[in-house]
C-alpha cells in the first residue's frame, strides 16, 4: 500500500499540470474561436471557414481530454482496473471521425468557390488578421508547454494535445498569409483563388490529424497484441529466466493509456516453495518493468492443467 501512495503522490503534479493546461487550451480556443465565426460571416472567406471547422474539432478534442482528466482526477482507479485508456483511445477515434466529415464539407465548400470566385470583405479580414497572431502566438506556447509535459509523463492525451498545438500554429500561420495575400493583391483578377487555394492546405491538416487519431487508437480499441520488439524484449528476459520455471503457458498483454500491461504464465516445479517462487516472479517483473517503459508486469503461476483448460 505505502508503494502504491507514493507512486500516485508522485504523479500528483503531473496530472495537476495536465488539467491546468488543457483548461487553458479550451478557454484560449473558445475565446478566439467565437470572433472568428463573425470574422468568416464578414469577410466570405473559406479559409476562415475551414479554420473554424477545424477549431471545433480541436474544441471537441480538448473537451474530451479534459473529461478523462477529471475522471481520473476523482479516482477512477478501483473503477478501472486498466485505467480510463479505453475511453481515451476511443474519444480519440471519435474525433477523428468528426474531423472527416469536416473535410469533406469543407472540400465541397472550398471546391465551389474555385468556380465560383468572390472577393473578401475588408471589415471581416481586418478582425481576422490580428487575431490569427494572436491565435499563432497562443497555440505556439501551447505546442511548446504541452510537448514538455508529455516528456516527463507521456500520455495519448497530450501528445494528442501537442501535436494539435502544433498543426493549429501552422494553419494559423497559412490563414493569415491567406488574408494578407489576398488583399496585397487585390488589384489582380487571380487573387480571388488565393483564399480557395490556401483553403486546401487547412483541409490537410484536419486529412493527417484525423487520419492519426483513427490509425493510431484502432489497434489499441480490439487489443492489438504489443509491436514485435516488445514481444523480443519479453522473450530475452523469459530466456535468461529459463532454469527458474518448468513451463511457459503463454503471455497476453494489452495497452490502456499510457500503460503497458503484460500478464505472463508460467510453471513452477511443485517442490519449490511459495517464497521461492514469489522471488523469481519479482525479479522478472523488476526486470522487465525496466527495460519497457511504462510497463506493469504480472507473473501467474500456473499449471499445465489450468493452461490447458483455459485454452478451451
Amino acid at each position: 500500500m505505502e508503494s502504491f501512495v507514493g507512486k500516485s503522490g508522485g504523479n500528483t503534479g503531473a496530472a495537476v499540470s495536465k488539467e491546468k493546461t488543457v483548461i487553458l487550451s479550451l478557454f484560449c480556443d473558445i475565446a478566439l474561436w467565437l470572433p472568428e465565426i463573425i470574422a468568416v460571416y464578414l469577410s466570405g472567406s473559406v479559409t476562415l471557414f475551414a479554420d473554424v471547422m477545424k477549431c471545433g474539432n480541436e474544441i471537441l478534442a480538448t473537451i474530451f481530454a479534459l473529461i478523462i482528466l477529471l475522471r481520473m482526477k476523482k479516482g477512477a482507479l478501483f473503477t478501472y482496473d486498466y485505467g480510463m485508456g479505453k475511453f481515451e483511445t476511443f474519444t480519440r477515434s471519435a474525433t477523428g471521425v468528426v474531423m472527416l466529415v469536416s473535410i469533406i464539407i469543407i472540400f465541397f465548400t472550398a471546391f465551389n468557390r474555385i468556380f465560383v470566385p468572390e472577393k473578401l470583405q475588408f471589415a471581416g479580414a481586418a478582425i481576422a488578421v490580428p487575431l490569427m497572431i494572436i491565435s499563432a502566438v497562443i497555440d505556439t506556447y501551447l505546442w511548446k508547454k504541452n510537448y514538455r509535459i508529455s516528456l516527463v509523463d507521456p500520455s495519448p492525451i497530450m501528445e494528442a494535445q501537442w501535436r494539435l498545438r502544433r498543426a493549429k500554429s501552422f494553419a494559423d500561420i497559412a490563414v493569415l498569409l491567406s488574408l494578407v495575400l489576398s488583399f496585397a493583391f487585390i488589384a489582380y483578377t487571380w487573387a480571388v483563388y488565393i483564399d480557395p487555394v490556401v483553403s486546401f492546405i487547412i483541409i490537410g491538416f484536419l486529412l493527417i490529424a484525423g487520419f492519426r487519431e483513427i490509425s493510431s487508437s484502432l489497434p489499441d480499441l480490439f487489443d492489438k497484441t504489443l509491436e514485435e520488439e516488445l514481444q523480443i524484449v519479453i522473450l530475452k528476459e523469459l530466456s535468461a529466466f529459463f532454469k527458474e520455471y518448468t513451463g511457459f503457458y503463454g503471455v497476453r498483454s494489452r495497452r490502456s493509456g499510457s500503460k503497458i500491461y503484460i500478464d505472463i504464465f508460467l510453471g513452477f516445479d511443485p517442490g519449490l516453495k511459495m517464497g521461492e517462487v514469489m522471488d523469481t516472479s519479482e525479479r522478472l517483473k523488476t526486470s522487465l518493468e525496466e527495460k519497457i517503459p511504462g510497463s506493469k508486469v504480472s507473473v501467474v503461476p500456473t499449471s499445465e492443467r489450468s493452461a490447458q483448460a483455459g485454452k478451451q
